[in-house]
């Protein structure tokens, strides 16, 4: 067998002055644009030739269709260089747009990431934070003068609060050899750019293999709480997820795997968190990913299993309408393969959001015991018959249950293409991967659409 010769690096403007080395090199087997702030030099602060440095990787990664990775630690632009540092910070970030859906584009934050280089972080498709790493736009000092309440550093921007609070990190790592494998997790599952299909892995687990396990997780009860982590996996290859974002937003999962050896997306509700409904993080979560899938030619597998919404007058004011629209938005208008679950109750306009038929996805499946509904059967009740007694109600509570949550009902009316037990799921799910293969959508000819930002 011959083994590959690894790829001797390849400097980027070598001789540049500054904090900012470039080349293009390999990370687990792949080749990138590898990026690198040096911290030790004036706390890594940027440069206007940093900035130069910054924007020629970038555009090298989107024309030679390579994946950008940028380690990263500086304390912002060079207060000594004056506004020119801010120019090439802005000619770095507009080059990390113009290669964003081209490129995976991958930050690691192993260091201060602050002001212009925070925001780069906030660019990128994923960022992986070290356990010494932080970032903030705005520091303790200015958060102090502004408001008058006093911050740690940690607190404003540590891993932990990345992590759980404003999303950024998608995973956290103690240093920068363990980011460096995650990243090399992370390329596994992806192309190199949007113009090809990802990796297909080897794998020995058996694409027909029965899966009864995944329906016995689930509770008797419809509000019974249990991970739906085991569930999935249960169903995809040598059960290894890679969970992203799962400090944030837990009442949905989003994850990277392999079905028969075929990269996969999975998105989830998770009742151990809020009962799996859905919020304003969730929603925004859910759509970040939905997009990065569809960019990267990843098909999507949704798992159901919500009752709606999460009601609340804090959220409504804060937008959970427009932040709603943002998971239906990027279900809408992916291209990619996708297919979709209820695995026991989907209800109300949640049930749309999450790839439900008429969101134009490829394959609805349901297992037995599902329940699919505006409702459910006691809050139905409580609407239609509040002026009946106890006993009345509580009888045409259950003869609605029996006529409508169950997805037989959904299946005469084509919302649901198969009833499946649970043990098939894994066979039905790679036959239909391996049929949606050669799936081409004609994309309509736009400037681009007005998302729900």
């Amino acid at each position: 067998m011959t083994i590959p010769t690894p790829l001797r690096p390849l400097p980027l403007r070598a001789r540049t002055p500054g904090n900012i080395s470039a080349q293009i090199d390999e990370i687990g087997g792949r080749t990138v644009v590898l990026v690198r702030s040096d911290a030790t030099i004036r706390r890594g602060a940027l440069r206007p030739a940093d900035g130069e440095d910054l924007e020629v990787a970038a555009r090298e990664a989107r024309e030679s269709r390579l994946p950008l990775v940028m380690c990263l630690a500086s304390s912002g632009a060079d207060i000594g260089e004056g506004i020119a540092a801010l120019h090439g910070w802005g000619r770095a970030a507009r080059e990390i747009v113009a290669a964003s859906g081209v490129v995976p584009i991958i930050a690691v934050a192993t260091g201060p990431a602050v002001s212009g280089p925070a925001l780069l972080l906030g660019l990128s498709d994923h960022v992986v934070m070290t356990e010494d790493a932080y970032a903030f736009v705005s520091g303790p000092a200015m958060v102090r003068e502004f408001t008058g309440v006093p911050v740690t550093t940690s607190a404003l921007g540590g891993p932990p609060a990345h992590l759980r609070s404003s999303g950024v990190a998608s995973m956290v790592v103690p240093d920068v050899d363990a980011a460096m494998d995650t990243v090399a997790d992370l390329l596994a599952h992806l192309p190199s750019h949007n113009d090809e299909l990802p990796p297909r892995w080897s794998t020995e687990d058996p694409s027909d293999r029965s899966t009864p396990e995944a329906g016995e997780l689930i509770p008797v009860s419809s509000t019974g709480s249990y991970d739906v982590r085991s569930v999935l996996a249960s169903i995809v290859d040598d059960a290894e997820l890679l969970e992203l974002r799962a400090g944030w937003a837990p009442n949905l999962v989003t994850a990277l795997a392999t079905v028969d050896g075929r990269p996969v997306g999975i998105v989830a509700n998770q009742p151990q968190a809020l009962a799996g409904t859905l919020d304003i993080p969730a929603s925004q979560k859910g759509a970040r990913f939905v997009a990065f899938c569809d960019a990267f030619n990843l098909p999507l597998l949704t798992f159901v299993d919500t009752p709606g919404f999460y009601p609340g007058k804090d959220l409504e004011w804060r937008g959970m309408i427009r932040k709603g629209a943002q998971l239906a938005f990027a279900y809408a208008r992916a291209t990619v393969p996708r297919i979709a679950i209820v695995m026991r109750k989907s209800y109300g306009g949640a049930y749309i959001v999450m790839d439900s038929k008429y969101m134009g996805n490829d394959l609805m499946l349901a297992w037995p015991g599902a329940e699919i509904a505006v409702m459910g059967a006691k809050q139905a009740s409580e609407i239609l018959h509040r002026r009946e007694s106890p006993e009345r109600r509580a009888d045409l509570e259950s003869d609605y249950e029996e006529r409508l949550l169950n997805p037989y009902a959904a299946a005469e009316r084509g919302s649901v293409d198969a009833v499946i037990e649970p043990a098939d799921t894994r066979r039905e799910i790679a036959a239909a991967l391996e049929v949606f293969e050669t799936k081409r959508e004609r994309i309509v000819g736009r400037r681009h659409d007005n998302h729900p930002l």
